[in-house]
C-alpha cells in the first residue's frame, strides 16, 4: 500500500509539472537560408529517422518565429524546446539563465556572410547614417546583426561608442525589410540581412549596395545562427536531442554535396519565389559553409561582456555550449 501511495504521488508530481515523456521536440526557426539545414531535416524526416535508430519515436513540431527576442521568450516560457537564433540571442539568454535554466548551445546551422545593404546613395559607410535613415534587422540590440553592427561601431569609434548606431535600427522581419529595400518606398534605407534576402535586394534594386560585411567585422567566417536549449530539456530528452544533432549533421552534409537538391527543398519549405539559379549560386558560394560545429563565435560573446551587455564573460565557446561529440571541434 505504501508503494502504491508513492507511485501515485510521483504520477501526480509529473502531471502537475507538465513533464513530457521523451520523444517530443518543438523547434523554432526563422526566415532565410541560414535555416536551410532545418528545412532539409524536416523535409527528409531525419529527426524521426535517427529517433528510431536510437529507440524512440520522435514527434517533431515546427514553429516559425521572427527575431531572437521572441524566440528567447518562447524558450523560457516553455513553448519551444529548441531555439534557432543568432549568437547574440544565445549569449544573452545564456547569461540571463546561468545557474537557473542554464540555456546553452546545441549546434550551429553553418557559417554565412551577412551584408549590411543600403539603398540611400548618400550612405557610403556606417558613418554616413543619419536620423533620416532606418536600418532594419530582426531584433534591435539583441539579434546577431545588431551585435555585429555594434562591434563595427566599436571598431570604428571605440567601445564607449558601441551603441552609436542603435538609434537608427528598427526591428523588422527579413522578408518585410527586403521588400522595403527593393521598393525604395519606406523610411527603411538599410537592412542588415541574411541570404537569400541580401542577394535579392542586390539583384532587384540597382541602387542597393553592400557597405558592411559580417566576415570583415568578425575577421573571417563565423556561425551567426545557432540552435540552443535548456539544461532541463537536455537531461530529460537525451535520445531525442542526440537524434536531433545526428539529423542536423546529415542535413548539413546533404546541403554541402547537393546544392541543387537543397535549393529545391528550400523553395518548397519556404514557399519562396526566389530565382532557383540565384539560390544555387548562394549555396555554391565558398563563403557559405554548411557545418554544425560553431565557428568563430567567441569574439561576439566576449565583446558583449566587454561593453556590459552581459554579466558573465565566457573564457571559451564551450562555456555556452553543451558537450556533444558531433560539435566538439567548434570555436
Amino acid at each position: 500500500m505504501k508503494a502504491l501511495h508513492i507511485a501515485a504521488g510521483a504520477l501526480a508530481l509529473v502531471l502537475a509539472t507538465g513533464a513530457q515523456a521523451e520523444g517530443t521536440i518543438r523547434i523554432a526557426q526563422q526566415f532565410g537560408v541560414p535555416f536551410l539545414i532545418l528545412n532539409i531535416a524536416q523535409e527528409q524526416k531525419l529527426i524521426e529517422k535517427y529517433g528510431k535508430q536510437n529507440g524512440v519515436d520522435v514527434k517533431v513540431e515546427w514553429k516559425q518565429l521572427s527575431g531572437g527576442a521572441a524566440i528567447n521568450d518562447a524558450l523560457l516560457a516553455g513553448s519551444i524546446d529548441i531555439a534557432g537564433a543568432g549568437v547574440g540571442p544565445l549569449i544573452t539568454v545564456w547569461d540571463r539563465t546561468r545557474g537557473r535554466q542554464n540555456v546553452k548551445g546545441v549546434a550551429s546551422l553553418g557559417s554565412f556572410p551577412y551584408y549590411l545593404i543600403t539603398n540611400n546613395p548618400k550612405v557610403k559607410s556606417i558613418a554616413d547614417f543619419t536620423g533620416n535613415d532606418r536600418i532594419a534587422l530582426p531584433a534591435v540590440t539583441v539579434s546577431v546583426q545588431s551585435r555585429i553592427l555594434q562591434l563595427a561601431a566599436a571598431q570604428k569609434w571605440g567601445d564607449k561608442e558601441f551603441a552609436r548606431l542603435d538609434k537608427f535600427t528598427q526591428t523588422l522581419p527579413h522578408p518585410d525589410a527586403a521588400a522595403a529595400i527593393i521598393s525604395n518606398g519606406t523610411e527603411i534605407s538599410g537592412h542588415f540581412a541574411t541570404p537569400p534576402f541580401q542577394e535579392q535586394e542586390l539583384a532587384q534594386n540597382p541602387n542597393a549596395r553592400v557597405i558592411l560585411k559580417s566576415y570583415d567585422v568578425l575577421g573571417g567566417p563565423a556561425s551567426a545562427t545557432l540552435l540552443y536549449a535548456t539544461e532541463k530539456y537536455r537531461k530529460e530528452n537525451p535520445k531525442t536531442l542526440r537524434s536531433f544533432v545526428q539529423a542536423l549533421a546529415e542535413a548539413a552534409d546533404y546541403a554541402a554535396k547537393n546544392p541543387e537538391g537543397a535549393a529545391d527543398i528550400y523553395l518548397k519549405a519556404n514557399k519562396s519565389n526566389i530565382d532557383r539559379a540565384l539560390l544555387v549560386k548562394i549555396f555554391k558560394n565558398p563563403e557559405v559553409q554548411f557545418n554544425i560545429a560553431p565557428q568563430n563565435t567567441l569574439k561576439i560573446a566576449q565583446f558583449m561582456h566587454r561593453v556590459g551587455a552581459v554579466k558573465n564573460k565566457p573564457a571559451t565557446w564551450r562555456d555556452y555550449f553543451f558537450e556533444e561529440p558531433l560539435v566538439a571541434k567548434g570555436s
